[in-house]
Order: C-alpha cells, then structure tokens, then sequence
C-alpha cells in the first residue's frame, strides 16, 4: 500500500469518469471513489442495466447532493458525449474509465468523441472474468462487450471479492470511520440488511484494483488483464483505508493533526472534539494551520477556511486544484478570510493561484474555477452583517490597542467556528460552467 500513502496529495494518481448501473454495489464503489484523495471523479454517466437510467441517475445525483458535491458531472447516456470529450481533454493526465456495468456507452462514444483512444488509458470493468461470457455486465450488452474487449484501449477487469466481503468486523469498522462515505455505506448496508447482495463485493473490486493492484492475481492476454482479489482479509482492510480517506498523507510536516484536546490552548479545549465531530478533520486542521498563520484566532479567517472547504466539496477536489479571485481585498478585518482561503484550498501566491481583487465593493466572497467551471461562493447577508457590527461595537467600545478586544475577537470566532456550518452560511451562484449536471 505504501506507494499510494506516498503520493502528493495536490496531484492525484487517478482521474476516472464512471458509468454506473445503479446497483447496491455501484453505489458503495461511488462513495470509495469519492472518499479517495487520491483519485478524481471527472464525471459519472449512468445507463441501463441493473436500473434504469432514470432511477440510477436520481439515485446518484441525489447522493452527490446529500455528500455536497453538486459540482461532479452526472449524466445520462444521451447527454454522454459532450461530457466525456469536455471531461478529456480539460485533463492533461491520462484518464482511466471505470464501467461499473455494461460496455454499452464506451462502445456508444469511443468512435465519435474526438480524443478517446488517445485519452483513455485503460478501461476498469466489473465482471466475472474474460472474456466472461457469463457475467452480468457483459450480457446486459454482449455486442458492446464484444466490440469494446476487441478494440484497442487496454480492458482490466477486476472479479468478484465474495458472497461475504463484507463480514461482521468489517461492518463494525466502516461504521466507526467518521467520514460521510462510511457512513452511506453502512447506511447502505443497514437499510438493505435483508437484500441477498447487499454483503457481497462486486464492483467494489474496481476501486480496491485502482488502489492495491498488488492484492489481485492477474492473468493476461496480449492486450486485456483479468484480476481476481487474492487476499480477501488485506481487501476487507483496504476498503476501510480508502473510506477513511486515508489512501494518501495529508500533511507535510506533522504525521496528523493531534486530537488529543490538552495538545490545544484552554479555552479552545472543550470545543476540539465537538469541532472536529461536526464538521470533519479538514476543516479541523485547515483552522488550526489558518490560525497560527495568522497569528490570531479571528472569525474572517475561520469563515475563509469554510468558503474553501465547501468550495472542495462542491467540485470534490482536494488542495491546489483550482484557481480562487477573492472579493475580500487587502484591508482588514475582511481581507483576513483570504488567509483561511489560503490553507483550506492551497490557493496560495506561492502557487499562483489567488488573486485578491480590491475593487469596491469588498465582499465576503470569491470565486473558484475549476475545470472550465467558475462558482462564486458569498457568505450570505445576515452573517456577514452580524460578524461586521460585532467587530466595529467591539472596536469602538475597546479599541484595536486594547487586549480586551482581541480577547473578545478570539472567544466570538470560537463560538462561531462551532456554530456556523459551511452548508447553510454561503450563497452559492454558478458563473459560469461548461458542462452541466443536466438536472431534469
């Protein structure tokens, strides 16, 4: 496991699009794709299989919703090839495609979208096996199968991993990872104790291959592979890793952002573990960084590290992977959110990729480009005047020079990092974006 643990956290190893069927095992091999730092989701398309379109495209879509990621592409097949060829070529790294069910929509588009044998590196298939005739997948769609297996981009097809994958301490385990994806997939799991499937691992297999190829045997032809899992117990463990979002380090100095709460000054002390519970580990430790680059706890600051959290989310990027123009300017208090912004995106001067406008009127805003993509995230009206009117009361009572001021600025920021979430206090406007998510 350790080349992936190595990898940069700012360049993933894996840019994937994935069609999807709609099944239970779909949907969990999703929610891994997603909790991977170390792979980016490009787009999804869904066609029919074990679902229709319709019900796999509302399934999907409303999923990606619930996880904030109203930004990642999902598609039907009829709107597929625009956004396989936008998906392409705004990629400079090659692209793998993951089919999680039949081969019906590469067989649709690797002849007309411009750039596909060229792009595409590698095709992932769920199936039983070459050229595996008997699978599910491959008869949803023989002719797509036929056509695709014998065409020339590489097809590696990861088997089943069992009837039983997912056990009794695996279960146990995913419950306990504290991140949205675990919790949908025991979610999935609970609600659908009684569905025949639900403890297998099928397409689970092709997010565990792209991860741990070393734990597969594969056998070869000239051109396609196929990869049965060959450590069942090693998988098990692997698919809590990568739920746990544990598949790359996230930090460069520090091993991990400590939990324990006397690592942390008094009066912040009772707050961690609330915080951290709240909102997640990110926001935990894009604050803490924020902060003492700062050298104040200050409530701009904390409301810059939640816009570029949320902005992450909306697109499911990680650090350094998009282009952020804040609205906030250079005077202070409001410029302080373009420090949060800095550490929570990777967005730094260093990098080239902020730009502070100083054009009235100043704002609590900034916009995020991403893949041909721009949204504008504005922390709404009501919040922002409260935060404004504070901090003047404060001022004018106390002064900047006085300790009761800071004092009094560092104890609101607390108790408004703890209250505010970043998916209720911003507004959210798409500038303008090339591809869409094609809402009914």
């Amino acid at each position: 496991m350790m080349p992936s643990l190595m990898a940069h956290p700012w360049k993933p190893s894996h840019f994937v699009i994935v069609d999807t069927d709609g099944g239970l095992d779909d949907m969990k091999a999703i929610c891994m794709l997603l909790a991977s730092p170390d792979v980016r989701v490009l787009a999804i398309t869904v066609t029919q299989g074990f679902r229709s379109e319709d019900e796999t495209y509302t399934r999907v879509r409303s999923m990606l919703d619930e996880f904030h990621h109203e930004g990642v592409i999902v598609v039907r097949s009829k709107d597929a090839s625009k956004v396989i060829e936008n998906a392409i070529n705004n990629e400079s790294s090659p692209v793998v495609f993951l089919a999680l069910g039949s081969l019906k929509i590469i067989k649709d588009n690797i002849n007309t979208v411009p750039g596909f044998r060229k792009r595409i590196k590698q095709i992932l298939w769920s199936n039983n096996g070459l050229p595996g005739t008997k699978g599910y997948n491959y008869n949803i769609s023989p002719e797509s199968s036929i056509a695709v297996l014998a065409d020339s981009i590489p097809v590696v097809v990861a088997g089943a991993g069992g009837d039983a994958f997912y056990d009794e301490k695996t279960v146990t385990d995913i419950a306990a990872v504290n991140t949205r994806y675990a919790q949908k997939v025991s979610e999935i799991i609970k609600t659908n104790a009684g569905h025949p499937y639900v403890f297998t691992s099928f397409d689970e297999m092709v997010p565990l291959y792209l991860h741990y190829p070393s734990l597969f045997t594969v056998t070869s032809n000239s051109k396609n592979k196929s990869c049965t899992p060959a450590n069942i117990p090693a998988l098990r463990s692997a698919a809590v890793t990568i739920l746990s979002g544990a598949t790359v380090k996230k930090m460069q100095v520090l091993k991990t952002m400590p939990a324990d709460t006397s690592f942390y000054m008094p009066d912040i002390q009772p707050f961690v573990t609330e915080i951290i519970n709240k909102y997640g580990e990110d926001e935990w430790t894009s604050g803490v960084i924020a902060d003492e680059l700062h050298r104040h706890l200050g409530v701009f600051v904390i409301i810059g590290v939640k816009m570029g959290i949320r902005a992450r989310e909306y697109f499911c990027t990680g650090v350094d992977e998009f282009q952020v123009s804040s609205h906030a300017g250079s005077t202070p208090p409001l410029s302080c959110m373009n420090d949060g912004l800095q550490v929570s995106t990777g967005a730094t001067p260093g990098h080239g990729l902020l730009n502070v406008i100083n054009e009235e009127p100043l704002t609590p805003s900034a916009d995020f480009t991403y893949k041909g993509a721009t949204i504008r995230l504005t922390l709404k009206k009501e919040y922002a005047d409260k935060l404004m009117s504070e901090l003047k009361e404060i001022n004018f009572v106390y002064g900047l020079d006085s300790n009761v001021y800071w004092e009094l600025v560092r104890k609101n920021t607390i108790k408004y990092w703890l209250r505010f979430d970043r998916n209720d206090i911003f507004d959210i406007v798409k500038i303008n974006q090339e591809i869409t998510s094609n809402k009914p």
